[in-house]
């Protein structure tokens, strides 16, 4: 008969084993891990709900401010020469000012970095959906090739050396630097990225008749409308909030080449052939500011998007149903132009970097 003693020892033993795991990939041990500083409530703007914060990272004083400073640093990657704010650029609309992405020696990535803006929202990260949650969405850069080319543990060992990050590592969780803290900290900071409040927001969820002109009336109009934009149908408007995204995916056949994407998109993860050549709607909120515009950055302007639309896509036996030609007329068009431009919100302050801030 088994000895009940043996078997609680032995029990004991693979409950620590699974709450204390070495995650060799990191080089860390992998720990629940909460902030212990002052908490912080993000505001929520006009056409916005609350921000999403999930239980084990509240945002706090403490690691808004170590993720800022995490966002801005070179040092993250390999060679020091990128940062996060490297394509997700605060003076661009925190994004990509160039088709693609060109991250550590002048490589060359395959898709625009879409900006940072209200990316709390989004349930899934990247263009493909390949990650849930902002925290984990940060290792993909850092680990990249083409973007950052470094190593978690290795970022951990750099910012380790550095007195002053193991003093503010401490201050916004105690003990000492793990990626973990890294990831929960950037996430943090980009939740406090976030942009409402807009002229739309003050005519259509505020009341105000006057933050609008009659061409962004107009505009929405085309937007909602099924026989016109039928926009609204992927870049949803809710009755007291507007994300102006479904959070689903969508091939609208953008980068197709002799009838297939060139780009799997959505595929890559799920490899499900529906999936093929989809990407995930962007918000479109603050679009004036960060062209050019598609997942692989190749329209340059709103007007080229409208036309692209119009067009009703490139062909390809995966295009969603919803894509087709929309024989816009040239006044409606510029209505819709109007309208997309009084999207764009003024991101909190402490949020940006000093010389932005210089110039307000």
């Amino acid at each position: 008969m088994p000895n009940p003693r043996i078997i609680s020892a032995l029990a004991l033993l693979s409950t620590i084993v699974a709450v204390v795991v070495i995650d060799y990939h990191r080089g860390e041990p992998v720990r629940p891990v909460k902030p212990i500083g002052t908490p912080q409530t993000i505001a929520t703007p006009l056409g916005l709900p609350p921000v999403p914060v999930p239980a084990d990272n509240p945002v706090t004083v403490e690691t808004i401010a170590l993720g800022k400073r995490l966002y801005f640093d070179t040092s993250l990657s390999i060679d020091k020469s990128v940062s996060c704010a490297t394509c997700h650029d605060p003076g661009h609309g925190f994004a990509y000012p160039g088709d693609v992405s060109t991250g550590v020696g002048g490589k060359k990535g395959t898709r625009n970095a879409p900006t940072i803006i209200n990316a709390a929202y989004y349930t899934t990260q990247f263009w493909d959906g390949r990650e849930n949650t902002l925290e984990k969405q940060a290792e993909g850069p850092v680990q990249n090739p083409v973007e950052m080319a470094h190593s978690l543990a290795g970022v951990v060992a750099r910012l380790t050396n550095d007195p002053s990050y193991v003093t503010a590592f401490e201050r916004a969780y105690a003990g000492p630097v793990t990626f973990d803290k890294v990831e929960k900290s950037l996430a943090a900071y980009e939740r406090r990225v976030v942009a409402g409040d807009s002229p739309f927001d003050r005519w259509y969820f505020g009341g105000d008749q006057h933050a609008v002109d009659k061409s962004v009336k107009r505009g929405y109009e085309v937007f909602r409308r099924v026989d016109k934009g039928n926009c609204a149908s992927c870049h949803a408007i809710a009755e007291h909030t507007a994300l102006f995204t479904d959070n689903e995916f969508h091939n609208i056949g953008v980068g197709v080449r002799n009838g297939a994407p060139t780009d799997l998109g959505r595929y890559e993860v799920t490899h499900t052939d529906r999936d093929r050549g989809a990407f995930k709607t962007p918000s479109l909120r603050n679009i004036a500011e960060t062209a050019p515009y598609m997942h692989d950055g190749s329209l340059d302007t709103l007007l080229q998007v409208i036309d692209f639309y119009e067009a009703g896509g490139n062909a390809n036996p995966w295009l969603d149903s919803k894509i087709g030609m929309l024989h816009l007329t040239r006044r409606e068009k510029a209505d819709l132009v109007a309208f997309l431009n009084s999207l764009s919100g003024e991101v909190p302050s402490e949020a940006l970097p000093d010389e932005i801030l210089s110039k307000h």
